[in-house]
């Protein structure tokens, strides 16, 4: 069963592009970041890795062990900024990590393979 659509993608859409041309405001960046999120989650379903990315949202995804109590055993964590970073391709998962801007532990937490994700940002 696909993830539930929370964000309206046409809405996502047009966030990310205000967000990519720096015209975007907070409440932007917040429905970039869901959209995005809920992007991921339809490319890669699934509850092994949980991806947070505060204040704006947090998402469960790619196919493993299903986490059900306490904390995730596969977290990645990070900022706004960095993460439509990430997801546009402007930043690589590589350096985002070797400098501290993503928090990612467990054995599953990479996702680089999933990143940029496949959207057209004009």
């Amino acid at each position: 069963m696909p993830p539930r659509r929370r964000t309206d993608p046409v809405a996502g859409r047009k966030a990310l592009v205000a967000w990519a041309d720096g015209e975007a405001e907070r409440a932007d960046v917040t429905t970039a970041v869901r959209f995005t999120l809920e992007e991921l989650a339809a490319v890669a379903p699934g509850n092994a890795v949980e991806v947070r990315v505060p204040p704006a949202g947090a998402v469960q995804a790619v196919a493993g062990p299903r986490h059900t109590r306490g904390t995730p055993p596969n977290v990645v964590e990070m900022a706004p900024e960095t993460w439509l970073s990430l997801v546009t391709g402007r930043v690589a998962w590589s350096d985002a990590v070797s400098d501290g801007r993503v928090s990612a532990s467990g054995e599953r937490s990479d996702i680089s393979d999933l990143l940029p994700l496949h959207l057209r940002v004009s």
